[in-house]
This record gives structure tokens, sequence and C-alpha cells, in this order.
């Protein structure tokens, strides 16, 4: 079977909602096996957290990988990608509110706003609340397509908070060596769109009768 053939495979959509569900069912495992260590609290924070920043590399990479190879099948599994990375950006909110702060909505609260990295982290998944809203066709729809192209560029913002979040998170324990990967990865990938971006943008020039001409020929 070539690779188009099994990426439009009936079975293939399912079989990635599966796999991407195995990373909760260990943490679950885990925590009824008590192996997630001396602070299990910490431990499924961040594990999620880690598997938020994983997800929104895989979804950020759909788009580069369907162009360079030329496999416009890899677009439909964008948006469940996407929505894993809210999925898992929960799982993350409720480990910290439920298993460290113990569903205290005051105390999350001041915490929220005393410490920067959480009050960065959570900005972050506020805005990613209205993209994971509108990944449905008919909210592209009621949108219309540019104000919903619009609206999904927050994932530039949405990217580099998630980052600093991670770096002021590991600071204290003066380890960024995962923070300089995952920081290389979605600078990557962002930067891949922008320049492409440029790229379009420069290939369109306007001749005398106000007509688009491309610069690039042959």
């Amino acid at each position: 079977m070539s690779p188009t053939k099994a990426l439009l495979h009936p079975a293939a959509k399912p079989l990635l909602f599966a796999v991407s569900l195995l990373p909760l069912a260990w943490l679950f495992y885990g925590a009824a096996t008590d192996n997630l260590g001396a602070n299990p609290a910490e431990h499924l924070v961040r594990a999620t957290g880690d598997w938020t920043l994983r997800f929104l590399c895989l979804a950020l990479a759909v788009t580069p990988l369907r162009v360079m190879t030329a496999t416009p099948a890899l677009a439909r599994f964008r948006r469940m990608l996407g929505l894993f990375v809210y999925f898992y950006v929960v799982m993350h909110l409720l480990s910290y509110g439920w298993f460290d702060m113990g569903l205290d909505l005051d105390d999350i609260a001041r915490d929220i706003a005393k410490r920067p990295f959480i009050l960065v982290g959570f900005s972050s998944f506020l805005l990613l609340t209205p993209l994971a809203a509108t990944s449905f066709n008919r909210s592209v729809k009621w949108l219309g397509a540019r104000r919903w192209q619009v609206l999904h560029r927050l994932v530039y913002l949405i990217g580099g908070l998630a980052i600093l979040h991670f770096f002021w998170m590991r600071a204290g324990k003066n380890d960024f060596a995962e923070v300089a990967v995952y920081g290389a990865v979605i600078a990557t990938l962002l930067g891949w769109r922008v320049a492409r971006w440029l790229k379009s943008q420069a290939a369109a020039v306007p001749n005398a009768s106000g007509r688009p001409v491309s610069r690039v020929r042959g």
C-alpha cells in the first residue's frame, strides 16, 4: 500500500485518535500502579505539559510536511492533532488545578496572578480555546475564510507563549536543554510559514494594468 493510500484509509483517523490517547492512558496506568515517582502531582503536571508541546509541534509540522513531500492527504490529520493540543493543555490545567491546588479557585487565581510563568501558560490556554472552538467546517463558513485565517494565526503567539512558559518553569533549576529543543522546533515550523508567506508576496508584483505578475518564471 502506498503512503497516500495508507493516509486515506478509513482506519487512519481512528488509529491516530487511539495513538494520541496512549500518553494519557500511560499516565492513568502509572497513577493506578503508584508508579509516578515521589511527587505524582508534579509528574502529571509536567507530563501533560510536555505532551501539549509535542502535539503542538506535530500539528504545526503537518503543513510543511504536506508541502515538502507533496502529500495532500496529510492535511486531513491537522485538525485532529490541533484538537489534541487543546485536549492535553486542558489535562495540564486540570492536573495543576486539581492535584496541585486542590481545585481551590481562590488559590488558583492568586497563584496565576503571582507567578508569571503560570500566567503565561494560562494565557496560552485562553488563546487556544477559540481556535479549538472554531476548528470545524461550519465555523469557517460562519466567520468567513479570511477572518478564520486571521484568528488561527494566533498559533504564532501561542507557540511563543508556550515556549516562554516552559522556559520560566525550567529557569528555577537552570535546565534549558529541552526548552532549546522545543524552541528550535517551533521556531523552525513557524519560520517556514513566515518565509513561505513572504515568498508568495514577493512572487506577485502588480504590472501596469494592476494585475499580479509572478516573479518566478519557469
